[in-house]
């Protein structure tokens, strides 16, 4: 008989949900539900005005940026893969040497969702410290 993978016996339940962590913020894993009006009203302004540009034949978001040579792409690219996993929220991305276009949406409730704001953020902050050179 094979023993159960390490991976699967070291993640945390709590009241039968997965919980991880990114940036301090307990997040529960749990199927995410759409944005409403009133979210949407809050969330994607600051996000717009930051670049975030709303993709016109889906609901999602999506920003290009230019770092100065592929090793900062890259570098930004792990950093964003990293939380995304801790999140297990994924994105959609295209990288073309110094230049990274990513897109999120949320696929379990078909459209933008917390995830979405939280990770677009979380890309800004990282490239920020790219950026300001």
């Amino acid at each position: 008989m094979l023993a159960p993978r390490p991976s699967l016996l070291l993640a945390p339940r709590v009241l039968g949900r997965w919980v991880k962590q990114l940036h301090g913020t307990a997040v529960v894993a749990k199927k995410m539900t759409a944005l409403d009006a009133g979210a949407r009203a809050t969330e994607l302004p600051p996000l717009t005005a930051a670049g975030w540009a709303v993709v016109s034949d889906r609901d999602a978001i999506k920003k290009n940026f230019n770092f100065a040579n592929f090793n900062e792409a890259w570098s930004w690219m792990t950093a964003v893969a990293l939380a995304a996993e801790k999140l297990d929220h994924h994105p959609e991305w295209f990288n073309v040497y110094n230049k990274v276009e990513v897109t999120w949406s949320t696929h379990d409730c078909n459209g933008l969702s917390l995830k979405d704001v939280k990770m677009a953020k979380f890309c800004d902050e990282v490239a920020a410290k790219y950026l300001k050179k």
